[in-house]
């Protein structure tokens, strides 16, 4: 299926949030963030605690990338500091979330603040902002794409975290163990979403 994003723009943002979530998921295709996936997601609970932080950031860095791409970095012919000013960007947002946060809710901040530093160095906020300029998006759909890739980094994992729960280690062979097992478990949830490949061209 072709996408027209010029045309019928609420299907057009709804197919770019199935696109990044699912057709092409941040970390089961592009394997980005796999090392906070790796270290967080042994329970579901801080699983999803992650992911909904990192939903957030996503979306949110995206469009102020958009913006900074677009009206600096392009009028100012410095596009090839996109890398390090996406980093900055990216690193003040999460500051300024975990101070706003603080301020707001101290019970919140208690239970997000083990994964506040996580999220400043997680390559996939980076990696969406990266794909992000290279398509023909505009501001409402960038940021729709980065609300697609961090809630497709949430569902995977989030399911990860389940099944590592289940998982009895002390079934497991000693070497595959820890992270071992855990990257089998993706290998083989990559290849479940392999399916998805190709359904929306955008």
């Amino acid at each position: 299926m072709t996408l027209d994003l010029h045309s019928a723009p609420f299907l057009s943002l709804l197919l770019v949030f199935v696109s990044a979530a699912f057709t092409d998921n941040i970390l089961l295709t592009r394997f980005l963030g796999l090392c906070p996936c790796m270290g967080v997601s042994k329970k579901v609970d801080a699983s999803v605690g992650l992911g909904l932080a990192v939903t957030f950031v996503t979306a949110c860095t995206a469009v102020l990338n958009y913006w900074v791409y677009r009206y600096l970095l392009i009028p100012l012919d410095i596009v090839y500091l996109r890398l390090i000013v996406f980093i900055v960007v990216i690193a003040a947002f999460v500051q300024f979330t975990e101070m706003a946060i603080e301020r707001v809710s101290e019970r919140l901040y208690q239970a997000l603040g083990i994964f506040l530093p996580l999220i400043t160095v997680n390559c996939a906020i980076l990696g969406t902002s990266l794909f992000m300029i290279t398509r023909p998006y505009n501001a409402a759909q960038a940021f729709v794409f980065g609300l697609g890739s961090g809630f497709g980094w949430l569902v995977a994992i989030t399911l990860i975290g389940g099944i590592r729960e289940k998982i009895d280690e002390k079934n497991v062979p000693p070497g595959l163990r820890g992270p071992g097992i855990t990257l089998i478990v993706i290998g083989i949830m990559s290849l479940a979403f392999v399916v998805f490949s190709g359904m929306v061209k955008i």
